[in-house]
């Protein structure tokens, strides 16, 4: 079952095409009928509840070949890009910018103006701020 679809309000950042993102139905925190983030494209955000609670919120942005699954959640103002990818109960948050090939899962907290990028792996309990 699908959690979530794409809105017809967009933003172009840099060229590219954003959407927005309305649940479906409810799921973890998340209700149906809320506003979510905005993603570039369905690759961007795992859309089966059968595979975890990944939710993208508030003005965050995900783009590029980034990809956030599990019980994964971007909010606030981050921005997920490259081939990057956030996992398991991770969160990134506030202005931070996760990019390249890094990857942030486990429970890591990403957040803050804090940047991973390259081939950064945080994981586990970590915090960035």
């Amino acid at each position: 079952m699908k959690k979530y679809e794409l809105t017809t309000d967009t933003k172009f950042i840099f060229g590219k095409k954003y959407f927005r993102i309305r649940a479906l139905v409810d799921f973890g925190n998340v209700s149906k009928g809320d506003l979510g983030g905005y993603i570039e494209s369905e690759n961007n955000l795992s859309n089966d509840t059968k595979y975890g609670n990944a939710w993208i919120g508030g003005n965050a942005r995900v783009g590029g070949d980034a990809r956030v699954d599990g019980n994964a959640r971007v909010d606030g103002d981050a921005h997920v890009a490259g081939n990057a990818r956030v996992d398991g109960n991770a969160r990134v948050d506030g202005n931070a910018r996760v990019d390249g090939e890094a990857y942030v899962g486990g429970f890591a907290y990403v957040g803050g103006n804090a940047r991973v990028d390259g081939e950064a792996h945080i994981g586990d309990l970590a915090y960035v701020d």
